[in-house]
């Protein structure tokens, strides 16, 4: 690594971490994590599933066993795993299965899929602790935990979505009101654009 001054560097470089993520729309969450400084990556895909390579319309069907997902790189010296999960937890609804809003279907269902082991414990107690805020009416929180067992990258035209198309119907109704939530309620840890 080089320093301004032009001479090398022996700080290490940052350790990344992985998790996977379901929350309905895999636009919605994209658009939020991308948002986030610490985020380096955010990949709108199929998580979990039984078909090989999907495509949109076959997970749209609600027959292949994914869920839409983001699959996020993280730098947690950045991005704490808990501030994460407040984003992920603040932009949809965990306790309604296989829903988010007018999106239906068990491909909409709310999932937390594990590539680091260590994340597990901190995952479910988190949701343990979610769930005793009473934040959420006394209804149960729904949200899948478990290992990531594949995950098919979707089609590039779904990447940075809402970036892209800001104007399109969808992105105004629905990511819109769930954007200008996350600015207001995590400023502190947005990304500083230039």
């Amino acid at each position: 690594m080089t320093t301004p001054n032009g001479t090398m560097s022996s700080a290490p470089a940052p350790t990344l971490e992985t998790i996977t993520l379901a929350g309905g729309c895999f636009w919605c969450v994209e658009a939020a994590v991308l948002a986030l400084d610490g985020v380096l990556e955010a990949t709108s895909g199929y998580a979990q599933g039984h078909v090989e390579q999907p495509s949109y319309e076959q997970v749209c069907g609600g027959r292949t066993g994914h869920a839409e997902a983001v699959r996020v790189r993280f730098d947690p010296q950045r991005l704490s795993l808990q501030r994460l999960l407040d984003v992920f937890f603040t932009i949809h609804d965990p306790t309604t299965p296989n829903r988010q809003g007018a999106d239906v279907g068990p491909q909409y269902r709310s999932g937390i899929y594990l590539e680091q082991p260590a994340h597990e414990a901190a995952v479910r107690e988190y949701v343990r602790g979610l769930e005793k805020t009473g934040r959420y009416d006394s209804q149960a929180i729904v949200t899948e935990i478990e290992p990531l067992r594949v995950f098919w990258p979707a089609e590039a035209y779904h990447q940075r979505y809402f970036e892209q198309h800001p104007e399109q119907g969808y992105c105004q109704v629905v990511i819109a009101p769930k954007m200008a939530k996350v600015q207001r309620e995590f400023a502190a840890q947005l990304a500083r654009r230039g």
